[in-house]
């Protein structure tokens, strides 16, 4: 599968943005889809996953409340709906795929060994 991630730009805090991650290849409804950010000098880290029916999303915990992950098979993309966004969220944000993704009861936190498929990422800046 194929990924191409847009919707990041630059934003003040407390403002909002729509990321979108298109598939393209594979049955996209096979798949469980994540998104990750990594910021300058540091490790990528997990954002949100979900399930490939939907029904099951993860969440970081300092992404929880103010984050929406959500999915249109039909259309084979994935969003990351981003809210009261702060300048700590500033970071280049990946999608990712995995067609064997464990899933877990609650919360988990996926790491980027999770997910073997791996689109460009979009940057997202958050201005104080």
């Amino acid at each position: 599968v194929q990924l191409q991630a847009s919707g990041g730009g630059l934003v003040q805090a407390g403002g909002s943005l729509r990321l979108s991650c298109a598939a393209s290849g594979r049955a996209f409804s096979t798949y469980a889809m994540g998104w990750f950010r990594q910021a300058p000098g540091k490790e990528r880290e997990f954002v949100a996953a979900i399930s490939w029916s939907g029904s099951s999303t993860y969440y970081e915990d300092s992404v929880k409340g103010r984050f929406t992950i959500s999915r249109n098979n039909a259309e084979s993309t994935v969003y990351l709906q981003m809210n009261s966004l702060k300048p700590e969220d500033t970071a280049v944000y990946y999608c990712a795929a995995e067609s064997d993704l464990t899933y877990y009861r609650g919360n988990h936190h996926y790491t980027p060994s999770d997910f073997r498929s791996w689109g460009r990422g979009t940057l997202v800046t958050v201005s104080s």
